[in-house]
């Protein structure tokens, strides 16, 4: 197996950094927007032959380091019986929103395991006919805790904050209750077989350095510790918060595209592994620019034996496949 990844993730890897991408399996690929022709989200989610296919579905094109399994952070939520779907423009709409404390004390308890089945499953399928290591993920506590309240994507979370504020107590009650389905719901992944899990805190943004210290570093934390000894864990969160991540001791730190990695290999210990962080909208550019948007990146990483390459979110729909062609050819080479 290519283990370039894994050697990364223990700071052993030598040679050019893996490679994978965030939203790999995506829209920006052909197959998949065929397969969207014919099935929903949610049933591609929800159908482990589909799971598997989907987390495939780059190979075809792109040599990569890493697969993702497909899934997405709000089967969580699903799972909790609040209502979910997408829509094509809106993307995605919790039906029954959380409004007040009692629709947190409301929240069932289910054996996430047992809900979140056919993603074990999928991950079963998948293991035999790969020869990359696999990532299992999950939405972080207040990324997910955001799409409940809210109902829906947003990019000020302002429901979500006001409550944060006004009620800490239940807030945090939610959070709690959360972390430990996070925690579930890794193990879950884990024991089907992925080799490693990405947390994905993905609207921490909108926090202060000690509104995140408060209401998503203490249960990212409690995430690290129930599973980092099964599996390395890889943190990405978009905001100024890697140094405080790096107090919580994840494996590896994945960084957004708005800090610059030389200064954050800078700050943070070289036991921890960091990925990232080119800036997905790098790939619109002409084929010249892109080559020289990764050189630089790869540059200022040059030598790092914890270096995992990626971007510093997802990839985009739109993104033509021959700019990530360029991509791998420049770090390949």
């Amino acid at each position: 197996m290519n283990r370039r990844l894994l050697d990364a993730l223990q700071g052993k890897n030598q040679g050019r950094p893996p490679l994978w991408l965030m939203r790999q399996a995506g829209r920006y690929l052909p197959e998949y927007r065929a397969l969207r022709g014919r099935y929903s989200f949610l049933e591609m989610c929800h159908t482990p032959e589909l799971v598997a296919e989907v987390t495939l579905l780059p190979f075809r094109h792109f040599a990569f380091d890493a697969a993702i399994v497909f899934s997405d952070i709000l089967t969580i939520p699903e799972a909790l019986g609040v209502g979910l779907r997408f829509e094509e423009q809106a993307g995605p709409i919790i039906e029954r929103p959380l409004k007040t404390a009692a629709d947190i004390h409301a929240l069932p308890h289910v054996e996430i395991g047992e809900k979140l089945n056919y993603l074990a499953q999928g991950i079963k399928l998948l293991k035999p006919t790969l020869q990359v290591p696999l990532l299992g993920f999950c939405g972080a506590p207040f990324t997910i805790a955001s799409y409940m309240i809210e109902g829906k994507s947003s990019r000020d979370l302002h429901t979500t904050k006001r409550w944060m504020l006004q009620d800490p107590d239940s807030f945090h009650k939610l959070l709690d209750k959360l972390t430990n389905d996070v925690i579930a719901s890794l193990a879950m992944q884990i024991e089907a077989g992925v080799d490693a899990v990405q947390l994905f805190d993905s609207w921490a943004n909108v926090l202060t350095p000690a509104h995140f210290s408060r209401f998503s570093l203490p249960y990212i934390k409690k995430i690290i510790g129930a599973i980092q000894h099964k599996v390395p864990v890889i943190v990405f969160s978009r905001g100024p918060f890697a140094k405080l991540i790096a107090a919580a001791q994840p494996t590896a730190i994945s960084i957004d595209w708005n800090q610059e990695m030389g200064a954050m290999r800078q700050a943070i210990p070289n036991t921890i592994a960091l990925q990232g962080n080119l800036d997905p909208d790098c790939l619109f550019a002409p084929l010249p620019r892109i080559r020289e948007e990764v050189n630089t990146l790869l540059t200022a990483m040059r030598g790092d034996p914890g270096f995992i390459f990626n971007l510093g979110h997802g990839i985009l729909p739109q993104t033509p496949l021959e700019s990530v062609h360029a991509l791998l050819e420049c770090v390949h080479a």
